[in-house]
């Protein structure tokens, strides 16, 4: 539900902030003061093309902004949780139009494009009378509202669940049959590179051992020499060796710690640094007494790398990555000589899922049909009564060549406004007036169902009046017990049937114009609908009249 607008820098708005309410909200005015202009701004709001000839005069940018409580709208709350925006039980919109004809489009703070409004616009408002915001000229929001009159919400979600699974058991059979039918030239290939990668036989790991092997073996000589050098450094020579020197000088220490105590700790260091320097020559003496010097080796460590870069390069692969492959291409071996068994088995899988989706279209077909005849009669009653008599209405469900999510049929409204005239698409319906009050009486038939709680119908009464007048009046009004109604108008018939009313007003002080939105009083509405009977002249019949139709309105709604 629709709860606050604010309006700033728009047309001939300079600043307009409004708090709307449930039930059903008349907007009434002078003619040419600008009724649509609301409208208009919600519609810019919900994605409209942007542009800077809206801003009004003076101004350097238009700022029109929204809260919608969401707390009837699980379509709008899915939409946004899906974008990771800000769920909570209100929801801001807010758009920003510069002079350069660029717009900003915020949703609840978070910067978005206008298809994002749009998207979002739709699971929020209609807007009847203006094509771009009416989802009832949608085939899948007609095909919904059918669903929902007919309670078949469930079944249809179960078709379409029915309908996925079939068709991805048939892309599965469609691309195993296409693998199938180079099944062999395939296996062959498979075998081959499986016979060199056998031969090869090259385990996980071994590539960076054999690189480390070969580094070593290429520079023995170098790690010889130099581990022999080492050797004599740390133990041999004349007394001049590490451990030498090291013996000496504990030697030296022991004889002053006699003398001085304090010397303790250094005599502990020094036998550390003994221990450590013998432990690492006793290794250093293991490494050079074991090292390799077999040529033989270096060249069959480098002949074995050499033929695992050349068969990973056949590959497209990384050396280290051969024994991965190896055992991708075994499994994709055995997947292809078992296949004949998979494919009859998916071939199965196929037929019974298709049969399980024909099923449940077929119940969703008849479910349908039964209230597609329901809805027929009843809107062709309510055309009646708002003023297009021998207007009929038809739902026609066309038979679809395959098999969809939606079904089998295709479902779409059809209406013909006026005796003689042949059904033609609800979107085809080329006055507005009409139209709108075709979706009026769709709206009203079907309000237990639908899913969009906030309505605005835009001139829905022109070129009606008397008693159509009144039932149309009557017929908002009574959408307005369950839904947010916002309704143009300049029928009095239509504004006293109102919860509350909004009027507009056109001011100019000589040299510029503004529009402000009013909330009425109890008997400001009266004077209001008083002048839109009498005109300008107010008479004590006029006001009597006025206050006599509000009066009516309340009491026909409580009774």
């Amino acid at each position: 539900m629709l709860t606050q607008l604010r309006i700033r820098d728009f047309a001939i708005v300079a600043a307009l902030e409004l708090e709307l309410a449930t039930g059903m909200t008349a907007v009434t005015g002078e003619t040419g003061a600008g009724k649509s202009i609301l409208v208009d701004a919600i519609g810019l709001l919900l994605g409209d093309r942007a542009d800077s000839a809206t801003i009004r005069q003076g101004a350097e940018r238009t700022d029109i902004s929204a809260v919608f409580d969401l707390e009837r709208l699980p379509a709008a709350r899915a939409w946004l949780a899906e974008r990771d925006l800000d769920v909570e039980r209100e929801c801001h919109l807010r758009r920003v139009i510069a002079s350069n004809g660029r717009s900003r489009n915020y949703i609840n703070g978070v910067p978005q494009p206008a298809q994002a409004l749009r998207e979002l616009g739709e699971r929020l408002v209609d807007i009847h009378g203006q094509h771009e915001h009416q989802s009832l000229l949608r085939r899948d929001s007609q095909r919904q509202l059918l669903d929902d009159h007919a309670g078949i919400q469930s079944l249809a979600a179960e078709t379409a669940h029915c309908f996925h699974n079939w068709s991805r058991l048939r892309r599965e059979l469609h691309d195993l049959r296409q693998a199938s039918s180079e099944r062999d030239a395939r296996i062959d290939i498979l075998r081959h590179h499986l016979r060199e990668l056998a031969a090869l036989n090259l385990s996980e790991g071994e590539v960076a051992e054999l690189e480390s092997d070969q580094r070593r073996l290429a520079n023995a000589s170098q790690l010889l020499e130099t581990g022999q050098h080492l050797l004599a450094t740390l133990t041999d020579g004349e007394g001049d060796a590490i451990s030498d020197r090291l013996n000496q000088s504990l030697r030296d220490l022991d004889l002053l710690h006699r003398l001085d105590t304090r010397l303790g700790p250094v005599s502990e260091l020094l036998n550390a640094a003994l221990i450590q320097i013998q432990e690492a020559s006793g290794e250093l003496r293991g490494y050079v007494q074991d090292f390799d010097l077999d040529p033989a080796h270096l060249a069959r460590v480098e002949q074995r790398l050499t033929a695992a870069h050349q068969l990973a390069r056949k590959h497209r692969a990384a050396a280290e990555d051969l024994p991965a492959l190896r055992a991708r291409f075994e499994q994709e071996l055995d997947a292809l000589e078992h296949s004949e068994t998979r494919l009859e088995s998916l071939q199965h899988a196929v037929d019974d899922a298709l049969t399980e989706y024909q099923n449940r279209a077929g119940q969703l077909s008849e479910r349908r049909s039964a209230a597609a005849r329901d809805l027929d009669e009843r809107i062709s009653r309510a055309l009646a009564d708002l003023g297009m008599p021998g207007g009929r209405f038809a739902i026609v469900l066309e038979p679809l060549d395959k098999a969809t999510a939606g079904g089998l049929e295709n479902v779409e409204f059809q209406v013909s406004a006026n005796p003689g005239q042949p059904l033609r698409p609800l979107a085809k319906v080329a006055s507005g007036g009409e139209l709108s009050r075709i979706s009026l009486a769709i709206q009203v038939i079907a309000a237990r169902a639908a899913r969009i709680p906030t309505l605005i119908f835009d001139e829905v009464d022109t070129g009606i009046g008397g008693g159509v007048a009144e039932v149309v009046g009557l017929q908002l009004r009574t959408l307005g017990q369950d839904r947010q109604v916002l309704c143009v108008t300049h029928l009095p018939q239509v504004a006293a049937q109102a919860h509350q009313q909004l009027k507009v007003e056109k001011q100019t002080d000589g040299e510029s114009t503004h529009t402000q939105v009013l909330p009425l009083t109890a008997e400001e509405r009266v004077t209001e609908i008083a002048r839109m009977l009498g005109g300008l002249e107010l008479t004590v019949n006029t006001l009597a009249h006025a206050r006599e139709m509000v009066a009516k309105a309340a009491v026909i709604e409580s009774n």
